[in-house]
């Protein structure tokens, strides 16, 4: 991204000071708030058409300087500016604000000017469109996608909060917002009408248009935090002023009826009961989409404090508010470890803290109960390590950058469904930049060499030539050894097995880094009678690429295998057997009859399916961050406190019942 020209911007709102977001996006952007008075050639910048924005202009007209009018973009955050959360993008429009029609906008004029016939664009527009949809992600996402809409046929009547400046800047007022109630009524005679009220009027910042006063059989007022998404897919008609949800619409397949003059009146898209004459060319959703969405806002990265594109801030939006719907109801995390609890709390303790019980915990104010995975317990949801977890090993105390949330079961146990599984069977359903994003993943932790753990190893040493098949040990034990084998079952039984299977072949013994380290048990003494090489202390990815084929129970090292285009043989059924990609020697799962790809199995697993969290921001963030962190080795480095313990329990490792669970 070329270096923008920078420019003196002077303001008059003091939120372009306080608010450090938005001072951070203009600065990317070239612009250098200033105090005082410009001079030839400043810039003056006002927010929008706020009750402030009247001082900028007065100064803007006295010294003939030209505007710059900011404005929050069409994906903001998760919860309300008011609220403090910072925007993700800003729209900075040079000519007018993209809300008011007396002037033409950035926005407009692309909308009027620009082919939008490039076909790359308007497939990151339709993809887009799409993702949003399908992630339930919109310009405030503080909902629960998981609360039911109404029974489907009814109209949605959208509400604004009063004194707007886009229902002003239309023309627009309370007597607009009682007529379209009433064409909603007389349009549709005998149908429902929903009223759907303004996320800041539910959190009783600004009043609506609507009230309670306003409903009766046939009206019903829906003030309850449930998906934009959930409401038009039930909806039979859309009417709005001038919101941003008439926006939405568009883009779920309605032709909404509008009051007032937005955006995306216009262009062929929406029924105007006020048109704009000189708003004639015709537009599909997906150029309204790619104007709006991907050309005119710009975008920021938290992580990288960096501007960026459309998708990698939706990418950052979509977990931030996945991270928000999973924990706003508050946790009880019963039978915690004590050195668990701190990143528990980081992670899951954003919107309310986690509280940490015993035993059966009462469960009050709705919060969920969460219990580690290894207890199989079928009263919470399961919390466990992810798959791209660590620079360093978990039993040696290092904090994860992944966790696992699973509410029927856990992926390592193949006797009963996981969220896992249910996903990677979803995966037919996956969108083109989805399959996209999965495969420049699986490129990007391959060409870095990463693992789950990602400890500095030895290199490979010069190994036997011949049909290398690398063989994983596992601790000895492992959950995932317990739920997930039957005949083979422990590392000794393992190596002989895959000698008796392969007599010919070079077979290498790589130990699990926890029974090198001494934390946990699974040693093998006579590893050299069935291995040929023991890769003691080798980096596991090295070892992966200096091989043929991996024969497993159900280790990790297998699915990273096939990251790396190996043959795997599963000798146990881990979470990536079963689905065609493994030869798989142990007992058959019948439930597990999808054929997926490994694209397929990769979004499911490594995108879909963990949280991450960014130890820098300390944010909920995509796995492309997590990858970053690592490879750059960009993470916070271990106290003493924290390395003396992790050498305390070493040893006393045989006694791992008191410092693990």
């Amino acid at each position: 991204m070329t270096q923008p020209t920078r420019k003196n911007l002077y303001v008059y709102n003091g939120g372009f000071l306080t608010e450090g977001r938005v001072r951070r996006i203009l600065d990317l952007s070239g612009y250098d708030i200033r105090l005082g008075t410009p001079r030839e050639d400043d810039l003056v910048g006002v927010w929008g058409q706020s009750p402030t924005a009247p001082r900028g202009e007065a100064v803007a007209a006295h010294k003939n300087a030209d505007i710059v009018r900011v404005e929050d973009s069409f994906l903001r955050s998760v919860g309300l500016g008011r609220d403090g959360d910072p925007a993700l993008g800003l729209n900075i429009d040079r000519r007018g604000v993209h809300f008011d029609p007396s002037t033409l906008s950035d926005l407009e004029t692309i909308l009027t000017e620009d082919p939008l016939d490039n076909t790359a664009l308007l497939n990151r527009a339709k993809s887009g469109m799409a993702l949003i949809q399908k992630h339930h992600i919109s310009k405030y996402n503080c909902f629960d996608p998981e609360i039911p809409a109404p029974e489907p046929g009814y109209v949605l009547v959208i509400d604004q909060t009063r004194k707007d400046a886009s229902i002003k800047a239309s023309g627009a007022d309370s007597n607009t917002f009682r007529e379209m109630l009433f064409y909603a009524q007389t349009e549709h005679p005998g149908a429902r009408i929903i009223i759907k009220s303004h996320p800041e009027t539910r959190a009783g910042h600004r009043k609506g248009y609507f009230t309670a006063a306003d409903t009766d059989d046939r009206i019903t007022l829906c003030d309850a935090p449930m998906s934009p998404w959930s409401l038009l897919e039930g909806a039979i008609a859309v009417y709005t002023v001038s919101s941003q949800l008439g926006f939405e619409a568009i883009i779920a397949g309605h032709k909404p009826v509008v009051f007032g003059q937005p955006f995306y009146m216009g262009w062929g898209l929406t029924d105007d009961r006020t048109p704009l004459q000189r708003r004639q060319r015709k537009l599909t959703a997906a150029q309204l989409f790619a104007a709006a969405m991907i050309l005119y806002p710009t975008w920021y990265d938290p992580y990288h404090d960096r501007l960026c594109s459309f998708e990698e801030a939706l990418a950052t939006l979509t977990s931030l508010a996945r991270a928000w719907r999973d924990d706003h109801r508050g946790w009880i995390a019963a039978d915690m470890r004590f050195w668990k609890r701190k990143p528990l709390q980081q992670v899951f303790g954003g919107p309310m803290p986690v509280r940490f019980a015993s035993g059966q915990p009462t469960i009050t104010n709705n919060r969920r109960l969460m219990r580690w995975a290894n207890t199989g317990a079928t009263d919470a949801v399961l919390v466990e390590d992810g798959f791209l977890r660590s620079r360093g090993l978990g039993a040696d105390l290092i904090a994860p950058l992944s966790l696992v949330l699973d509410d029927l079961g856990i992926y390592y146990d193949c006797t009963r469904p996981s969220r896992l599984e249910v996903l990677i069977e979803a995966s037919e359903s996956l969108t083109p930049s989805e399959r996209a994003r999965a495969a420049a993943l699986i490129t990007r932790i391959t060409d870095a060499g990463l693992s789950k753990y990602n400890l500095a190893g030895d290199p490979v040493p010069d190994l036997p030539k011949g049909r290398r098949i690398l063989v994983p040990g596992q601790v000895a034990d492992d959950a995932s050894i317990k739920l997930g084998t039957t005949t083979v079952a422990d590392n000794a039984t393992l190596l002989k097995t895959v000698r008796e299977a392969n007599p010919a072949a070079v077979i290498l013994y790589k130990p699990h880094p926890d029974v090198e380290a001494g934390l946990r048990d699974g040693a093998v003494p006579n590893a050299d009678q069935f291995a040929d090489v023991v890769l003691s202390g080798t980096d596991p990815t090295a070892a992966i690429n200096a091989v043929d084929e991996v024969w497993t129970m159900t280790s990790l090292l297998g699915f990273e295998a096939l990251l790396r285009g190996k043959e795997v043989t599963c000798l146990g059924m881990p979470f990536y057997a079963g689905w065609g990609l493994t030869d798989d020697r142990d007992m058959p799962i019948p439930r597990r009859a999808a054929l997926v790809d490994l694209t397929a199995l990769v979004y499911a697993t490594l995108i879909a399916y963990p949280r991450y969290f960014d130890p820098i921001t300390r944010l909920a963030c995509p796995p492309e961050v997590i990858v970053d962190r690592i490879e750059n080795n960009d993470l916070p480095k271990r106290g003493p406190a924290n390395r003396a313990l992790a050498k305390l329990q070493g040893l006393f490792a045989s006694y791992a019942y008191i410092w693990r669970r």
